[in-house]
């Protein structure tokens, strides 16, 4: 038995912070907007905020508007500058400012942004230096965000986390596929998901769709007339298929209107959703935002 849909939904700020996403027309979301966005997502049962340094003003406006309340997930900085001789120290100091900005005393996770930061010369003292933080109660849960589950492959046989947040999407099943979302879940670590709209990609206007995405033309076909032959819009279908797999514990979603909060909320009441094989990606230059070279 798992939780219902919109409890597993969890509310990702970049937005908050800075304009982000390749569908995103609004810009950065307003402070007004923010908390009334907070305030409708505590109402329907989201009890997860995700964000990281990295995320602009996202820590700061948070923290500005409180969320002692809530269970908040963030990231240490992207880049573990080199050479560092205080690994230690530089983790304590990142995750002190983030509870001094978000002004809590407690993450609920904290996340290495990148992998390679404990696969790299530092790693160890990375590792030895989230344990810390985790037995001086500062965090909950210590682990990593991924792009890959390939990163996992090299990480596990030195470090296993408690918390994994890792890309997920009816284009991108590769976590899925690969075994490791089924293993995660095996071995009690918590599954958080993101991109499963692929950044607004799936939701897009065909019209509207950048050009760079051409390419994969036949996809986007199959899609639209799979969503015409199931009567689903894109939004329920992209959530129904990541709330129909009992392994992952939060879906975090990125709004930057109050508007479109309402309509995840009202579309997140389908679950089992089970889309066909053929609309999964293994092409990076797709599934990867990072290698996108977006010509509008």
């Amino acid at each position: 038995m798992f939780l219902p849909m919109g409890d597993r939904l969890a509310l990702g700020t970049v937005q908050f912070g800075l304009p982000y996403g390749v569908a995103n027309q609004g810009g950065q979301v307003s402070r007004n907007e923010a908390a009334a966005m907070l305030d409708r997502a505590w109402a329907a049962g989201i009890d997860t905020l995700d964000t990281a340094v990295a995320y602009g003003e996202s820590e700061q406006r948070l923290g500005e508007m409180g969320v002692a309340k809530w269970r908040v997930v963030s990231k240490l900085p992207a880049a573990l500058q080199e050479p560092c001789e205080d690994v230690a120290g530089w983790a304590q100091r990142s995750v002190i400012s983030s509870l001094e900005r978000l002004k809590i005393n407690r993450l609920h996770g904290l996340l290495v942004h990148r992998s390679q930061q404990l696969l790299g010369r530092q790693g160890a003292a990375l590792q030895k230096a989230l344990d810390a933080l985790k037995s001086q109660s500062m965090v909950e849960k210590i682990g990593v965000s991924i792009y890959a589950p390939e990163e996992l492959d090299m990480m596990w046989p030195n470090f296993q986390p408690d918390l994994v947040q890792a890309p997920f999407s009816v284009v991108d099943r590769r976590l899925l596929a690969s075994g490791w979302l089924s293993r995660l879940y095996q071995t009690g670590v918590e599954v958080h998901v993101r991109s499963v709209f692929l950044q607004g990609l799936l939701l897009m206007d065909p019209a509207r769709r950048p050009t760079t995405f051409d390419r994969w033309r036949g996809l986007w076909q199959r899609w639209e007339e799979w969503l015409l032959d199931q009567s689903l819009t894109p939004l329920q279908a992209c959530l129904g298929f990541a709330g129909s797999m009992p392994e992952i514990s939060r879906i975090v979603v990125g709004v930057d209107s109050l508007r479109q909060l309402n309509e995840i909320l009202f579309a997140s009441k389908h679950s089992n959703v089970l889309p066909p094989p053929e609309l999964s990606c293994n092409d990076c230059d797709l599934v990867d935002p990072s290698r996108w070279a977006i010509q509008k």
